[in-house]
């Protein structure tokens, strides 16, 4: 049936192959596990840490870590197989391209414009609010909040935002690194990530002389604990069993999982990697291990120094700093050291998620599902650089005038669809090619892709209702789309001879 038309791995291997004609080579292992601690290290560290410590876990949010990690990498393990076997930098679309047809390829790649163009928008407002902290709320109301947004000062005026232009500003700068190219991107993310890396590594062996062992006992939350006090005055209590125990650590487990989100874009830089059968599934899983062992030695610290209780009235961005001012003496310019890497976790997310979204673009364009715009590269820097200035436009509009609510968790069910999706291939793949050469192989398969589609399940089924009803309506325009313009562009339908190729398809040939 058309609808489900694959893409042979013939095709993608050639695909991968198209030397100067196509993106240019030039990441090795170390710029891809820099690449992918760059999109995982966010402010989700500093921020999802205490909030699942004060409301759920307890000390145990190491524990809560650990189980993070493991279904992630359940997916980054499917990820590592078929990022070695096909090279190509589409990532997941690719892969379900290859092994479930066109018409789900077409959804999962809709569905990673969620995951980077929306996650890019929404980090970059997040930006935008933190620099102004960091300038000791400097910048006018006005000028960095959205048209939507309003509110009323000590005085009883009234702000009401026009613009968000600190947003705007750093998407713009960070478009324009990557039209200058791959290699630069990958240079200057891998200083951020050397910075914010080592801000963490700071803190923690800092942080380790002040632990008080009476805050890590007892280390799971017991179901009598005492209430803590909310910022309103009121109590909040322990006794459910999702705020105690292990019931505790396992929804602690779920707010932390998103913390890991973003080692899946390592994937879409596939086709610019050097050597990319044997570095692609280092730089996936060797980020992932490396950002596992930092967040859980900063759980442990973090929440040795203060009580949990604490961060159930200071339980965002400002915990950590909180943590340090009032618990480490003397040790205030390592609070605004971390507000500093805070700032930087958002701006190598920012980076990462726009480079892996005009990947993504890239391919579905290459196959013809998009329009040629987004696989033209820039004659010199051999970038899509058309498909940047797009998504600059598209993603700036959304940072500029509308606000980080309405986002809500469509990045996160973007990401885990992809993740569903992923894993669902390897076992269709071992299946219809059993002799391919696969650099890298998953474990235990079925098993390890199965527990992955489980986990990734279980935490689509957990978004609020108005999240999927969200994701829904996105995935009918979606479809719009698809059956209206991609269906009749298809390449590999052309191929097939199920449709008239049109001019472009052998302009590109």
């Amino acid at each position: 049936m058309s609808l489900f038309r694959k893409k042979t791995l013939a095709s993608l291997l050639a695909q991968a192959e198209e030397g100067e004609k196509g993106l240019k080579r030039t990441l090795n292992a170390g710029n891809l596990i820099a690449l992918g601690i760059g999109a995982i290290i966010g402010a989700g560290l500093f921020v999802r840490t205490a909030a699942a410590a004060g409301q759920h876990a307890g000390p145990a949010v190491t524990i809560s870590f650990i189980v993070a990690a493991i279904g992630c990498a359940f997916a980054g393990l499917c990820y590592a197989e078929f990022a070695s076997m096909i090279p190509i930098a589409g990532s997941a679309y690719t892969y379900a391209y290859a092994t479930m047809g066109e018409l789900i390829a077409w959804i999962i790649g809709w569905a990673l414009i969620l995951e980077y163009a929306l996650g890019a928008a929404t980090v970059s407002i997040s930006w935008s609010e933190y620099l102004n902290i960091l300038v000791g709320k400097t910048i006018p109301y006005e000028w960095c909040h959205s048209p939507f947004e309003s509110l009323q000062d000590a005085n009883g005026v009234m702000h009401h935002g026009i613009m968000n232009i600190p947003a705007l500003f750093i998407l713009l700068m960070l478009s324009v690194l990557l039209i200058k190219g791959t290699q630069e991107s990958a240079r200057v993310n891998m200083i951020i990530v050397i910075i914010k890396v080592a801000i963490v590594l700071v803190f923690i062996a800092i942080g380790w002389g002040f632990i008080n062992s009476a805050n890590h006992t007892p280390f799971f939350i017991p179901e009598d604990a005492k209430p803590a006090i909310l910022p309103d005055g009121s109590e909040y209590s322990y006794s459910n069993f999702f705020r105690h125990g292990w019931g505790g650590v396992l929804t602690g487990a779920g707010i932390v999982f998103f913390a890991f989100i973003g080692f899946d874009a390592v994937s879409t830089t596939a086709q610019e990697a050097k050597n990319p059968k044997k570095d692609m599934p280092v730089g996936i899983l060797g980020s992932l291990l490396i950002c596992t062992i930092l967040y859980i030695l900063f759980s442990y610290v973090l929440t040795g120094v203060a009580p949990y209780t604490d961060f159930v009235k200071s339980g965002k961005e400002a915990s950590v700093a909180y943590a340090i001012q009032t618990y480490m003496t003397n040790y205030g310019w390592l609070a605004k050291l971390v507000s500093f890497a805070i700032l930087l976790g958002f701006s190598s997310v920012i980076l990462v998620m726009l480079m892996g979204q005009s990947r993504v673009f890239y391919t579905m364009s290459c196959d013809g599902l998009l329009p040629k715009i987004f696989s033209d590269l820039h004659p010199k820097f051999r970038t899509p650089y058309k498909s940047n200035i797009v998504l600059f436009v598209f993603v700036g509009l959304f940072a500029a005038f509308v606000p980080v609510n309405v986002a809500g968790d469509l990045t996160s069910i973007g990401t885990l669809f992809a993740f569903v999706l992923v894993c669902l291939g390897i076992m269709i793949m071992r299946k219809t090619e059993p002799t391919i050469k696969r650099p890298f192989k998953t474990p235990m398969v079925p098993l390890v892709p199965i527990l992955g589609m489980l986990v990734c399940t279980a935490m689509i089924v957990g978004l609020p209702n108005e999240t999927l009803a969200s994701a829904l309506v996105w995935m009918i325009i979606g479809l719009i789309i698809y059956f209206g313009y991609s269906k009749k562009h298809s390449r590999v339908g052309a191929a097939a001879g199920e449709i008239l190729p049109s001019a472009s398809d052998f302009e590109k040939k």
